[in-house]
Formats: structure tokens, C-alpha cells, sequence
């Protein structure tokens, strides 16, 4: 057995790794848009990306690079450097090849605008600013940082049954462009585990599908979308039980303060689907219903309109029937295998539900033993506010 309890220090817990966030005059009034992880002993990588076709440069120059180890990873907010071609990888080599004598095998990770090139002048100038022995993770997380309304970070420590112990830390950035197969989001996960790439990488993608891959804001998928893993090994300790829910409990965290950070979001809903044929029909219609336009703003209204939740099961091309299926709203039920329970009262009682930060939206087809839980919130007249003028 072991145990898992949460700690401090962010992307900086685990033993070895330090990070900072400074201003190279790419944000206005000179907030932290540049960021740093680095790491004294160099690091296995795992890595997940997006699915988007018009995947970003920094994605493209990591691919380029092959099986590698690296301590440094160069972090810019407010600029994509996406739709840039390969004058985008170029810019990336020549910006890295500033870096301080200490880093190995650098790499690079961008959100902002996309169709842009990188100011390379300015973010060469900005690693000067550089103190590879700070160990700020919240400074960090706000830095990357573009309409998120908070930063967000998360520690754990490991502590095995030998009494050996490793860390996991964590810091990510995310409130639109969020769609279920990632979306404009980056997050960088460092451990001193002693875990073996293969193994990492393995248990990556099978996390990602129930955290990151399992959340949605508004149906867009970004160019940009990176997850990576970075372990030193320094600790000497690991189990795979222990790092595979450790790795669990930092992803899960951090892709529900994505969905509750979405643009212009007041809610966090967690879509429950079972009684599916099957395991991926269930994860089909829970994603339909978190992507919804229609769902997302009867969330907005706070009007619990159950008939789009059918519909929307209906129209997402599983196996469903109108006599079999169940919605509930939290513990209220609103129809019943073929019985409409929606009632004035039980539309009153609803509405309460629907006035809470969080819920849970269940719907059970009454077929198989399929299930799967997608997470999602309410649209707004603020996320088109955010996203009409974005780019100013």
C-alpha cells in the first residue's frame, strides 16, 4: 500500500526542480508572461498533445528532436506561434540557443494568438532575467496564463510502503478552446519518481483519457494543447500503483479547475452516463451533452430543460431508446424509462439544483454496463465578450 497526501510547492515540490515567471513585455502593464521549469538532473519526458491537424511550432520542434532527455522547459503566454510554418521551428532553435550554460536539451511550449510570429527579441531578452534557482511555482502558473482567471497548481506527496517517498507537482493554464480531446491548454507535471519513460508515457495515456480528455468548454480544439511529464528520478522511489493515482489525482484537479475557470463560466457540471452498450458509447454521449451549445446555455439560464439532455443523447449516434433511458438532475429524477416526472414541483426543486456551482447531470440508458463521467459548464454572455476581441 501507500499513501498520498497533498503538499506545497507547486511544479517546485519535487526534489530538484525549480521554476520562476517574469515579464518580457508580451502582456500589457507588464504582468508575468514568461516562464521557466528546470531541473538539475535531466529528465524522462512524456508527452500528450493535441489532436488539431494545425499543431503548433513548439509541438512541431519537439516531435523533430526524437527520443531525448531535457531539464528545461521555456514557457511564453500571449502568442501561439501556431500557423507560422517552419520560420515558427526556426524561431524556436534560435531562442533556445540563448538559454543559460546550465539547460539540456531545451524545449518550448506557447499559447496566445495564433498566426503570429514569436518576438524573439523580447524573449531572449526575458531568459535574462532568468534565476534557475527560484522556486516560485505560483509565479510560473500566472505566467502562463492568458484569459485564465487563476492560477492554477497542485502538489502531492507519495510516501510508499518501504518508507521511500517521492513528489508530484504540477502547474497548467485553461479556460477556453477547451473541447473533449484537450484543447487550449498546457500543463507541465514534474516528479522526482524514479519511473522509466515507457512506463510514464503508458500510464499518460491512459490518465488523460478520464482528466484532461474528459473535459469541455466551448467545443474548440486549440493548436497548442500539450501535456508533459518530466521525472529526474531523484528520489530512487517508485510503484505503479502509487504514481498512476498520484498522476491521477494531479490531472483530475487541474482539468476541473480548467472547466470551472472556463471563459465567462458559473458552473462545473459533471456529466454521468450509464447503462451504455459499452464503455466508449458511454464516453460518446457524456461528451455530446458537456459539448452542447444548446445544454451549456439552458446551464446559463439555470433552466432544467431535460428534453435537450435526451435529445442530445439521442443525436449523439449511440444506442439509446426513449422507454429505457433516465435523467436526473443530482438526485432528482425527471423521467423515468418512458415517464415524463417533470412536474411543476419537480421543476421548482431543479431549478435549486441548477443554481449551484457544481452539479451533476445523470443518464442512464438502461442498456449495457457502460459508463463514463465528462465534465463541463455553462456559456454565457461573457465568454463572447472575452472571445469577440481576444485578439486586442
Amino acid at each position: 500500500m501507500y499513501n498520498i497526501l497533498y503538499s506545497q510547492g507547486g511544479v517546485c515540490a519535487s526534489d530538484g526542480f525549480f521554476a520562476d515567471g517574469v515579464s518580457a513585455g508580451l502582456k500589457k502593464d507588464y504582468a508575468r508572461d514568461m516562464a521557466f521549469i528546470y531541473s538539475e538532473d535531466e529528465c524522462e519526458v512524456a508527452s500528450v498533445f493535441t489532436t488539431n491537424k494545425m499543431c503548433a511550432a513548439p509541438i512541431k520542434h519537439f516531435r523533430s528532436i526524437g527520443n531525448f532527455k531535457t531539464n528545461f522547459v521555456l514557457i511564453n503566454s500571449k502568442n501561439a506561434n501556431a500557423m507560422t510554418g517552419q520560420a515558427g521551428v526556426e524561431d524556436i532553435k534560435e531562442v533556445l540557443s540563448f538559454c543559460p550554460s546550465e539547460v539540456k536539451n531545451p524545449i518550448m511550449s506557447s499559447t496566445g494568438v495564433i498566426g503570429v510570429r514569436l518576438p524573439k527579441a523580447k524573449i531572449i531578452d526575458g531568459m535574462k532575467l532568468f534565476d534557475l534557482t527560484k522556486r516560485d511555482s505560483a509565479a510560473a502558473s500566472k505566467a502562463i496564463m492568458t484569459t485564465d482567471t487563476f492560477a492554477k497548481e497542485v502538489a502531492l506527496r507519495v510516501i510508499l510502503d518501504d518508507g521511500s517517498s517521492f513528489g508530484m507537482g504540477a502547474i497548467a493554464k485553461g479556460a477556453g478552446m477547451i473541447n473533449p480531446a484537450m484543447a487550449t491548454m498546457l500543463c507541465f507535471i514534474t516528479t522526482d519518481a524514479k519511473v522509466a519513460k515507457e512506463e510514464m508515457q503508458e500510464l499518460l495515456d491512459e490518465v488523460v483519457k478520464t482528466t484532461f480528455n474528459a473535459i469541455s468548454v466551448d467545443g474548440d480544439t486549440s493548436t497548442n494543447d500539450t501535456v508533459l511529464v518530466l521525472a529526474n528520478g531523484r528520489s530512487g522511489a517508485y510503484e505503479r500503483g502509487a504514481f498512476k493515482e498520484a498522476l491521477f489525482k494531479v490531472m483530475h484537479f487541474l482539468a476541473l479547475e480548467m472547466v470551472r475557470d472556463g471563459e465567462g463560466a458559473t458552473k462545473l457540471v459533471t456529466y454521468k452516463v450509464t447503462g451504455a452498450k459499452d464503455d466508449r458509447e458511454a464516453e460518446i454521449a457524456a461528451k455530446a451533452l458537456s459539448d452542447s451549445l444548446l445544454v451549456k446555455t439552458a446551464l446559463f439560464g439555470e433552466d432544467p430543460n431535460w428534453g435537450r439532455i435526451a435529445s442530445t443523447v439521442g443525436a449523439s449516434g449511440v444506442e439509446a431508446y426513449e422507454e429505457k433511458l433516465k435523467i436526473s438532475f443530482d438526485t432528482l429524477c425527471v423521467y423515468d424509462r418512458g415517464e415524463i416526472l417533470f412536474d411543476a414541483e419537480m421543476e421548482k426543486k431543479c431549478a435549486v439544483v441548477m443554481q449551484h456551482k457544481k452539479f451533476t447531470i445523470s443518464c442512464d440508458l438502461g442498456i449495457g454496463e457502460g459508463s463514463f463521467k465528462a465534465y463541463g459548464c455553462d456559456l454565457g454572455h461573457e465568454y463572447v465578450k472575452i472571445n469577440a476581441d481576444y485578439r486586442t
